[in-house]
């Protein structure tokens, strides 16, 4: 098999690449260029797509003993993630830009210039596994579990992925990657949003879309602050919100709602952020079990957000009725849908959606 092992610079996708190699398949390292601007990334423990990584990259290549590219896709990445990270911000949403990176950069774009090249498939060193039918489960490593950020890709995407460490808990992969002597092997982790260099991602979004203020109000429309952008307050957030008049029980307050057609920021208490019920669009559908209604498990964060459902799959959208609340759920972001273990390998996922709407428990 011809193998394009989408090498990102650190010691999941050395490893990844190693045991392609090891398997016997023609493989070749490919590092993406994301921006061609260094500075505009984020170096070491920060990124995943400096100019730091793609040398990491390189000699892990050169260890293997594999063909090395450096491929370009920075328009693309500006087009497809940033500036929809951008939009998605400025109508009061709240994007995932790393599952939108993987869907339309890492995986989209990454295969369709693969099999057009003649290549079978696309490895990578994300934490999910894939059945004897081709269904995507979750890691082995519940600590590490990427399918969330997966389940966003399509299903002839998926015929052509391989996660070769999905099956491995991470610190076995790091002893791996030490074994092969590979400079990556101690390399910490990439965290944190590549494109915004100093981690301020208030003033990245205000730069791009400018002032705009509103209202910080209480639920029952008292107004509170005056502020300079709802693109500066996420669902759930609770610090920074600077709020001189305290809530009349004196408890704290959280981000309840965001309305950028007005610029109205909704206050109030936690409790008001429990979500019973979820209405999702642009569906990816992985699973034939993904049709009509059905009983599921549905995720609405990479970690954490978890319950259980009933939901109704009806053209391009779905609803979603929450068994138990989920709190801190917001537009924009996606809805993983799994079908609970049958087996021991872990969680089916079998589709998703974008969130476009809440109600109240």
């Amino acid at each position: 098999m011809r193998v394009l092992a989408a090498m990102s610079g650190g010691v999941d996708s050395s490893v990844a690449a190693s045991r392609m190699v090891e398997a016997g398949h023609e493989v070749i390292g490919v590092h993406l260029a994301l921006s061609r601007d260094p500075q505009t990334v984020r170096e070491s423990s920060r990124g995943c797509c400096s100019l730091e990584d793609s040398a990491d990259a390189r000699r892990v290549c050169d260890k293997l003993g594999i063909p090395f590219y450096v491929w370009d896709f920075s328009e693309r990445f500006q087009a497809e993630v940033i500036d929809d990270f951008v939009e998605s911000y400025a109508i009061g949403e709240t994007p995932n830009p790393c599952l939108r990176c993987n869907e339309k950069i890492k995986f989209a774009a990454l295969l369709e210039r693969g099999i057009a090249l003649g290549f079978d498939a696309v490895a990578t060193g994300h934490y999910a596994t894939l059945d004897a039918e081709g269904h995507m489960r979750r890691s082995t490593d519940p600590d590490k579990d990427q399918s969330y950020v997966l389940g966003v890709l399509t299903r002839t995407e998926l015929e052509h992925c391989l996660f070769p460490i999905g099956d491995t808990p991470k610190p076995q992969i790091r002893e791996e990657a030490a074994r092969h002597g590979f400079s990556t092997a101690s390399k910490p982790d990439s965290y944190d949003i590549c494109f915004i260099p100093d981690g301020d991602t208030q003033a990245f979004l205000g730069a791009r879309i400018g002032l705009r203020p509103g209202m910080v109000v209480d639920r029952d429309g008292t107004e509170l602050k005056e502020h300079d952008g709802a693109f500066n307050y996420t669902i759930g957030q609770r610090k920074g919100l600077d709020l001189r008049n305290p809530a009349s029980d004196g408890r704290p307050r959280y981000v309840t709602d965001i309305d950028a057609t007005t610029g109205t920021v909704t206050v109030g208490p936690r409790s008001a952020l429990s979500v019973g019920l979820i209405r999702a669009d642009r569906l990816k559908v992985l699973h034939p079990a993904m049709t009509g209604e059905f009983e599921a498990i549905v995720q609405v964060r990479a970690h954490g957000g978890i319950a259980e459902c009933r939901a109704v799959v009806e053209g391009e959208s779905m609803t979603l009725t929450l068994h138990s609340p989920l709190q801190g759920v917001a537009r924009g972001q996606a809805a993983v849908l799994y079908l609970p273990d049958p087996d021991g390998q872990g969680d089916i996922v079998i589709g998703s959606g974008t969130i476009i709407d809440t109600e109240s428990m």
